[in-house]
């Protein structure tokens, strides 16, 4: 998105803010997406990075369209930025873009996913490259990006998102960060694992504003006798940070709200389940979050406005804060129940509200006790049996690793674990964590 004017918004001892605009018009109707664009970057005194973030706005009367995909792109230097980090467990030294080129890479099954035959580093020889292996839930997606070894000092290069307020498809869409390029993401929205429910569409007539971030870009070097890979450490300090500072005081736009202007929402959620209790069960470690007004679950394919999240504790209560001022159903799930929760009243934020909406009770869908189940109803998959697979197409970093279901290629273990018949569980003898891992 390049800008067709520049102002500076603020300009002190302190702070920087400068502004890109494009503003569209009827003549280039069929050429650019109608939208008004300003692309906005803070320094601060004192702080090593800058901050970013972007105010979309589709007038009225403009006509309609769809938006795919936006988000903030950043390609570093290839000789330089080696090493990718995005959480403690999943970090490593990455190929070389070159590496995915004819010669030195074999395409797989689609255009992603390469197979390294000739790597500039042998080591990663036999290995598969698939910016796909690296996505991740919004939920956990806070802090990632590169690290370069081969300079004294060693920097550190991070995309921090310190909110996931602006992101679309609630707290476990998941979507890309970073992978070989080197490149390093921050995405805002997209149909990523979703398809079309997640692309937003807006008629001819609808007027739409959105704020997206900001986004901290934390630049980081290691002191005499540090390890490299302690930059990475650094980063997930430097995310707590921003997380503890959103909002932040300082964006010029009156397009984002301070603390002061948001709202706060707190209360209790308990679950009757008259075949597992006789009394109330408190909701303990359920998602919780407001998202705009809809049907049960709708906050999934919610990708136009903003949504807000959090865990009950223990006791089931939980506490929202610094919620953008509109109106928002309550929606939760609770892991080890079925269902959602769908709280239909409506809930209207006003800079400075505080409210309280008392105990909240979830009555799972049932018919009757429990007679078998496959898995455990948390949105998760991590119970179920994941096959090894084929040792010609690995990723290093997935071998015995919680997330190995994101090797390469394993929908054609199914085929070879059952060559002459399609897979029987059997109720009372099949166990889901050795047997049933295939949908």
């Amino acid at each position: 998105i390049k800008g067709t004017s520049f102002k500076v918004i603020v300009e002190n001892e302190d702070q920087v803010e400068v502004s890109f605009t494009r503003t569209w018009d009827s003549s280039q109707e069929g050429k650019l997406v109608p939208l008004n664009i300003d692309k906005r970057f803070i320094v601060l005194r004192g702080c090593s990075g800058f901050y970013t973030y972007a105010i979309y706005e589709h007038l009225k009367d403009w006509p309609g369209f769809n938006l795919a995909e936006t988000r903030i792109a950043f390609k570093l230097r290839k000789d330089k930025f080696h090493y990718m980090a995005m959480a403690d467990n999943r970090q490593r030294y990455m190929p070389l873009p070159d590496d995915r080129l004819p010669g030195r890479g074999q395409a797989l099954a689609y255009p992603e996913a390469v197979l390294l035959v000739n790597p500039v580093e042998p080591d990663l020889k036999g290995e598969v490259d698939d910016k796909y292996q690296y996505s991740c839930d919004n939920k956990d997606s806070q802090v990632h990006g590169w690290i370069c070894t081969t300079d004294q000092p060693a920097v550190g290069f991070w995309m921090v998102t310190p909110s996931n307020e602006f992101r679309s498809g609630g707290p476990v869409k998941q979507n890309l960060t970073s992978h070989v390029g080197p490149t390093t993401l921050a995405v805002f929205l997209s149909a990523h694992y979703t398809g079309e429910d997640l692309v937003p569409k807006f008629s001819a007539g609808e007027a739409w504003k959105k704020v997206f971030g900001p986004v901290f870009i934390y630049l980081n070097c290691t002191m005499d006798g540090d390890e490299p890979l302690s930059l990475w450490e650094d980063a997930k300090q430097q995310m707590i940070i921003e997380v503890q500072s959103w909002p932040y005081t300082f964006p010029a736009s009156d397009d984002f709200p301070k603390s002061n202007q948001r709202g706060n929402v707190n209360g209790r959620l308990l679950v009757n389940d008259r075949y597992v209790s006789d009394d109330n069960i408190p909701a303990n470690g359920a998602y919780i979050g407001l998202a705009p007004p809809g049907n049960v679950g709708s906050w999934q394919r919610e990708c136009k406005d903003y949504q807000f999240w959090t865990k009950t504790d223990i006791n089931g209560y939980f506490l929202i804060n610094d919620i953008r001022p509109g109106d928002y159903n309550l929606y939760a799930w609770v892991p080890g129940f079925i269902g959602d929760y769908h709280y239909s009243v409506a809930i209207t934020i006003t800079p400075g509200s505080e409210i309280e909406v008392g105990d909240l009770v979830y009555e799972p869908p049932r018919n009757g006790p429990t007679l078998w189940e496959i898995g455990i109803p948390d949105r998760s998959a991590a119970e179920f049996y994941v096959p090894d697979p084929n040792p010609m197409y690995i990723n290093k970093v997935y071998v015995n690793h919680p997330d190995r279901f994101r090797q390469y290629g394993l929908w054609e273990r199914y085929a070879e674990l059952y060559p002459s018949e399609d897979l029987v569980y059997t109720v009372g003898t099949s166990d889901y964590k050795k047997d049933w891992f295939f949908a």
